[in-house]
């Protein structure tokens, strides 16, 4: 018997699931909800469960890096999860990416170890396509400022992100990492989104993110951006809402995948 990590109790995990990094965004993450209960709190995951609009919805902690949100996404996809949203922060790696903007990451640059054990590298880190839309029309519906682009999943926080070193390490000289995944195109540095990427897609499972930019590399510029986490979690939740709509629609109909004449003729 699988012996999960993630203690989600005796009601059944909902269809619909956010995961943050840190613990302390799952409460916060439930204030936008019509009711919010904590399930547990087992290591660095945090779950918890409630509703929207009608809607079951879950949230649980990942913990930071690959390895902690590999055991989280298992876990709940093996207890019945089937959409999963990272709700994170993120730095960004593009000079005109200001602090406190909203990011939605639809594929990401694979700079962890985790995927590894279950593919080849080559194997692609694609958002899904249906959940990254909700998450766009819920920003639109929202109003909040927002872009879309590519992230590069790192194991390392401080080096592998090109963060100031706290401790005295005298290194051979270097490019700086930031400035080659600038040069790729790259909008952010995180370091969960490529494994919930590629370990959704290959279990079946509906997998997306949106973070909140709390620094850029370019600049310098870092600090808190409470509000810009508030609208993460804001836009993280709607788009949950708007995907039961969506899901509610494919189910009912002959079609297999969203399209825009779909929605249009929800709306006739």
């Amino acid at each position: 018997m699988h012996k999960a990590h993630v203690l989600t109790g005796s009601e059944p995990v909902p269809k619909y699931l956010l995961v943050p990094g840190d613990p302390g965004r799952v409460p916060l993450i439930g204030e936008g909800w019509d009711d919010y209960t904590d399930v547990s709190f087992n290591r660095e995951f945090r779950y918890a469960r409630g509703s929207v609009d009608g809607v079951a919805i879950g949230a649980c902690s990942t913990g930071i890096g690959a390895p902690s949100t590999e055991i989280a996404l298992m876990d709940l996809a093996a207890a019945g999860g089937d959409t999963f949203i990272r709700v994170g922060t993120c730095g960004a790696v593009q000079p005109e990416i200001a602090i406190g903007t909203v990011v939605i990451q639809e594929g990401a640059v694979r700079l962890v170890g985790s995927p590894d054990a279950y593919c080849e590298p080559s194997y692609p880190a694609i958002a899904d396509r249906d959940v990254t839309l909700a998450l766009i029309e819920a920003c639109e519906q929202l109003g909040i400022v927002y872009t879309v682009g590519l992230t590069a999943s790192v194991d390392s926080f401080f080096a592998g992100e090109d963060n100031p070193i706290p401790v005295p390490l005298d290194l051979p000289a270097k490019v700086p990492f930031a400035e080659k995944m600038r040069g790729y195109g790259v909008a952010t540095f995180e370091m969960e989104a490529a494994a919930l990427f590629v370990l959704g897609r290959l279990i079946k499972r509906r997998c997306a993110s949106i973070c909140a930019v709390g620094s850029n590399r370019v600049t310098g510029e870092r600090r808190d951006v409470p509000e810009a986490v508030a609208d993460v979690a804001r836009a993280a939740t709607r788009a949950v809402e708007i995907l039961a709509g969506w899901d509610a629609l494919l189910a009912a109909g002959e079609r297999r995948y969203l399209s825009p004449s779909l929605l249009l003729r929800s709306r006739t």
